[in-house]
């Protein structure tokens, strides 16, 4: 069996490798901070033949913390991780976790049925489904003869 080189797609594989290593090497990549190190939370976005559904990671964050806004097309998801407050004890060998403000903004097609969205929380992870508009049927026109 002959295989098909295909000389573009070593060089598309090898550009989406370095641009990753620049984003992970620059702290930008998503789950840390952004340019102006606020951080971002990680974020898996799917559809469904009825839904676009997002799942938002916000683990050790209070939900009264976070609040979503729709507006024209835009989903916006702002929220804050605050600090532990233990014993005046504590000292940390390690603190790998993100705290503070963050927002996530996200373009919602016009498939989207704005009025239908709904977001539950549970196990530190927010689901916002937006449930898709229904497909307008084809309408016959009848021509009349004069």
């Amino acid at each position: 069996m002959v295989k098909k080189w295909i000389p573009y797609k070593d060089l598309l594989f090898l550009q989406e490798r370095m641009g990753r290593i620049f984003d992970e090497a620059m702290g930008h990549h998503f789950g840390s901070e952004d340019s102006r190190g606020a951080w971002l939370p990680v974020t898996d976005i799917y559809e469904t033949k009825k839904h676009i559904i997002l799942k938002v990671e916000l683990a050790g964050i209070d939900i009264e913390d976070v609040d979503l806004e729709v507006d024209e097309n835009k989903l916006t998801i702002t929220g804050e991780r605050r600090p532990h407050k233990g014993d005046v004890e504590e000292h940390y060998h390690a603190m790998e976790c993100s705290y503070g403000g963050f927002q996530r903004i996200f373009e919602l097609p016009g498939i989207i049925d704005k009025d239908k969205i709904k977001a539950n929380f549970k196990d530190g992870v927010l689901e916002v489904k937006a449930h898709r508009k229904e497909k307008s049927k084809p309408k016959h026109i009848k021509v009349e003869v004069k």
